[in-house]
């Protein structure tokens, strides 16, 4: 049925119908023309303003338990809609009545269903069991009874594109258990309770407990601010900004998951940038020699090792702040870590004797500190021939020139790069454990706000070795106003060993970057994402990220100045092609 109502034209003829001099008064174009629509068309199912199309729709039906954001799927409905709730408390005294009529009803329906011999099916005992606990929980004062209303209008150009939309909503709801229906010959009251005014005419009412009418209001959007942190990026959801001081959580430790090409070292360098404007010193060990520009940019330190290079790390470089006998047996055990990854492994008997003889050499020491020849001279003297086989090259060997000499090298820049791509895939992980070990014994001598950046990280869990130290690493870099950041690509690897696990929970700043469908599940799972959540991380574009801190869930987009850009950015075409 059609009624076409032209609110403009209506008031245009009213007008003109008035003495002049009354017109004249309002002048040649009247501030109600200006502001009132063209025309209104309305319809059974649809209204149609301006040439918008607008259909109004109820929820008329609610899954049986409420659970914790059973309503994501309405609120990121990823199309224009409007969503109104109407509540409205019901006391207890009016309550209690109805609810006992309802539940009288259905025990009659029950005993009817009973004498005829009929199946009692969950449509009668679901609601009976419903109504009676809520009125049980009412009369204690453990709930409340609201009645709801919740209305979705819609929008499209074409009257195709909104039953194309409305299609898709109530799909949507449908797969969680919600079935909403469209107010036909009624969308003149179903636009008028959407509007922000409170007025419900179209009063398409459900009762909810007060538990269940909580678990609606997902509409808070999350923020992350705080005066004394670093710019993150721009917060998704609402457009604030993203500001972090991760030394004020529980701990400074983060890990960044992210398959390669979605801006997980972007970020990452985004953040050094920030932090170096913050006086916090930064060491990031670099296995694919992405940090070079910025290290130069900044007037960092940058040390590539190598087989050939003449910057040098001794493994058994002990701070000469460290005196104490505890000192020295935490260092040992770190040392025999080193040393059973460089000899693939060791039993034991091995392991009491490198921890001997790692003593030994250090009590033996005067003015320098040991080398490794000295623990390879000591292990031949407890009869280590074996063990002495398997560390022979990295004394006399092809690798004589890359563990065996003194450190030359500091830390005393505010940004240090260990640039280790030109060693061999072997040494790799073993550098990467060597490197984290000075940088510890360092941090212990001197503790100052520092930031440790492994890239690549899942190296250091292939073998025991050096998860366990990575692992003990970051659970003891508090101490020392150390934060460890972790970054790897390969999440599922990362999540399914202990060590990576215990990593990741104790980390309080998780950076989830885009995943694939073969690392989603672990992620979800380790991390308690939700459904939506889930879905950004599998559609998100580069440069986006979901930020965890300590609690906080926020969707960010990482964001670098025209200044920061051209210093951080690895896009080929951009470095190429200029």
């Amino acid at each position: 049925m059609n009624n076409p109502i032209n609110l403009a034209k209506d008031w245009k003829q009213q007008r003109d119908e008035r003495p002049k001099e009354l017109a004249l008064e309002y002048g040649e174009q009247d501030h109600v023309d200006l502001l009132s629509y063209a025309g209104l068309e309305e319809q059974a199912d649809y209204l149609s303003i301006d040439g918008v199309y607008i259909r109004t729709l109820f929820i008329s039906g609610y899954p049986f338990v409420a659970s914790s954001g059973w309503l994501d799927s309405l609120i990121n409905f990823n199309h224009d809609a409007d969503v109104a709730y109407h509540i409205h408390e019901v006391g207890a005294l009016q309550a209690l009545p109805k609810l006992n009529r309802k539940i009288t009803e259905l025990e009659s329906t029950k005993r009817a269903m009973i004498r005829a011999g009929k199946i009692i099916g969950s449509e009668v005992t679901d609601p009976l069991e419903s109504a009676m606990d809520l009125r049980d929980k009412i009369q204690r004062g453990q709930e409340k009874l609201f009645q709801t209303s919740i209305y979705i209008s819609l929008r499209g150009s074409t009257l195709a594109e909104l039953d194309k939309v409305t299609k898709l909503l109530e799909t949507t709801l449908s797969a969680r258990l919600f079935y909403a229906k469209t107010a036909r010959y009624q969308q003149l009251e179903a636009l008028q309770s959407i509007l922000p005014r409170g007025e419900d005419q179209l009063a398409q009412k459900r009762n909810l407990d007060s538990s269940s009418a909580a678990l609606s209001f997902p509409f808070v959007s999350s923020e992350l601010v705080q005066e004394s942190g670093i710019l993150y990026g721009v917060n998704k959801s609402n457009n604030s900004l993203v500001i972090l001081d991760r030394f004020s959580l529980h701990n400074a430790n983060s890990i960044v998951f992210a398959q390669s090409g979605s801006g997980k070292s972007y970020a990452t360098k985004v953040e050094i940038l920030r932090q170096l404007m913050q006086g916090t010193k930064v060491i990031v060990i670099d296995p694919e020699r992405e940090y070079k520009r910025l290290t130069e940019s900044v007037g960092g330190t940058y040390i590539k090792l190598s087989a050939q290079s003449e910057e040098k790390i001794n493994p058994f470089d002990l701070a000469t702040t460290f005196h104490s006998r505890s000192d020295l047996s935490e260092h040992a055990q770190d040392l025999t870590e080193v040393i059973s990854l460089m000899a693939e492994g060791l039993s034991s008997r091995e392991k009491a004797a490198v921890d001997k003889a790692i003593l030994k050499i250090y009590r033996a020491a005067k003015t320098t500190q040991p080398l490794l020849e000295d623990l390879y001279a000591e292990l031949h003297n407890l009869g280590q021939l074996k063990l002495n086989e398997r560390l022979e090259k990295y004394i006399s060997g092809s690798l004589s020139n890359v563990f065996n000499a003194q450190t030359n090298i500091r830390l005393d820049n505010r940004l240090v790069i260990f640039d280790i791509k030109d060693l061999p895939e072997s040494l790799r992980q073993i550098m990467m454990l060597i490197i984290s070990n000075f940088v510890q014994n360092q941090v212990k001598a001197l503790p100052e706000k520092r930031l440790l950046i492994i890239d690549e990280g899942w190296m250091l869990l292939e073998h025991e070795e050096s998860a366990r130290f990575v692992a003990g690493l970051v659970r003891r870099a508090r101490k020392y106003y150390l934060g460890v950041s972790i970054i790897s690509q390969q999440a599922n690897d990362f999540l399914r060993s202990d060590y990576g696990r215990a990593i990741a929970s104790q980390s309080a700043l998780r950076i989830l970057m885009r995943q694939d469908t073969t690392t989603i599940k672990n992620v979800v799972s380790e991390f308690n994402l939700s459904e939506y959540e889930a879905s950004f991380l599998l559609t998100c574009e580069r440069g986006d990220a979901l930020i965890i801190a300590d609690q906080n869930h926020v969707a960010v987009k990482v964001v670098a100045s025209d200044k920061e850009h051209p210093l951080i950015t690895t896009n080929p075409a951009e470095l190429y092609d200029q």
